[in-house]
């Protein structure tokens, strides 16, 4: 059976965002954001089934739409299926962004963009701001890619987790920064300090230009210091989105080495061989559970020995020798159980002392 058709988007009101794509969505409703309605196309809607029931639970409306409606509200076809309208966002400033490092008790990590025009660079670089553990994004108001539904996808729904804060006067907001002790720190490919060499442990604001023409003059003139990322192929630059995320992370591990795997540091629960914890003494190795086997097996054989002499008959040390044909014929004389407990085996004759030479008598 078909699905039914869906109807068309119904427009967004003045106070409305549309938030498309299923994890966008899903990190919206983590981030309790107040949501209007649920918009699915009919033939994605039992793939969507846990977004739905979800929704269906906070008793948010859901209505099935049609799929190029969607496309169209959205301004992208990688929608998959499913979005959200939400109250409008809630944007920061830059006093809230400074409050929040102070609240985690942490130097300040700001990451500010200068024009960017890519929604999808946009995003990339909110999703790595977010993971780097920056305490906001600043951006201009006017000459920037919006925070379109694309941008959104694009971040993974990093917005729902970022503050951002736009400001009017970018260059007034730089200064508003450094003047706060955050060191401005910019982008540019001709600088002649790498970001390797280059401190980045302060309370840094990593300013990234737009995509061609890099940073402003405004901006260039308001940066305390202009980093490059070291480059050996052929290609003489990056993307704006990439050689951003790079920057982040190069600051973030300058300021929190521990940040850094260190593959040769064991779990701080778990004690390695050469230093077992204080409490407990360190294993036996294998040799010397072997030396203490032998020695084990050593003294039983003695031991064994010793029983044996001290059981042996009298008569068998005593009596005269006789020709070996006449004591083959006593031989089997002795009855079998006494024979296993009073005399060895020939084959443990090996294993006994032999006995002094003053014991027999003489003949």
């Amino acid at each position: 059976m078909a699905p039914r058709p869906g109807r068309p988007v119904p427009p967004l009101g003045a106070d409305e965002e549309l938030v498309a794509g299923r994890r966008p969505v899903e990190e919206a409703f983590a981030a309790r954001r107040p949501a209007l309605r649920l918009l699915v196309t009919p033939q994605r809607r039992h793939a969507l089934e846990q977004i739905v029931l979800h929704a269906a639970t906070l008793r948010i409306p859901i209505v099935e739409v049609e799929g190029g409606s969607l496309t169209a509200a959205a301004g992208f076809d990688g929608h998959q299926g499913v979005a959200v309208v939400l109250r409008g966002r809630r944007f920061a400033s830059l006093e809230e962004i400074l409050a929040r490092a102070i609240e985690r008790e942490e130097p300040p990590f700001v990451l500010v963009l200068d024009s960017l025009e890519d929604p999808q660079n946009l995003g990339t670089l909110l999703r790595s701001a977010e993971a780097a553990g920056v305490h906001g994004v600043v951006f201009p108001t006017a000459r920037q890619a919006p925070l379109s539904p694309a941008a959104v996808k694009a971040s993974a729904g990093a917005t729902e987790h970022l503050l951002l804060a736009p400001v009017d006067d970018l260059p007034a907001a730089l200064t508003d920064l450094h003047v706060r002790s955050v060191r401005i720190v910019g982008a540019d490919a001709e600088a002649p300090l790498s970001a390797r060499q280059a401190d980045l442990r302060g309370p840094p604001a990593i300013v990234v230009g737009s995509e061609g023409r890099g940073l402003g003059p405004a901006i260039r003139r308001r940066c305390d210091l202009l980093v490059r990322i070291p480059m050996r192929g052929e290609i003489g630059s990056l993307n704006a989105a990439v050689a951003g995320s790079i920057l982040l992370f190069e600051a973030l591990g300058q300021r929190e080495p521990d940040a850094r795997p260190a593959p040769s540091s064991p779990a701080p629960s778990a004690p390695t061989p050469s230093s077992p914890a204080p409490s407990a003494p360190p294993p036996s190795s294998p040799e010397t559970n072997g030396d203490a086997a032998s020695a084990t097996e050593v003294e039983a054989t003695e031991r064994k020995a010793t029983e044996r002499k001290a059981t042996r008959p009298k008569a068998t040390v005593k009596a005269k020798p006789e020709s070996k044909a006449k004591a083959k014929a006593k031989a089997p004389r002795a009855a079998p159980s006494d024979a296993t407990d009073t005399a060895p085996p020939e084959d443990d004759a090996t294993e006994s002392p032999p006995e002094p030479p003053d014991a027999l008598l003489p003949e």
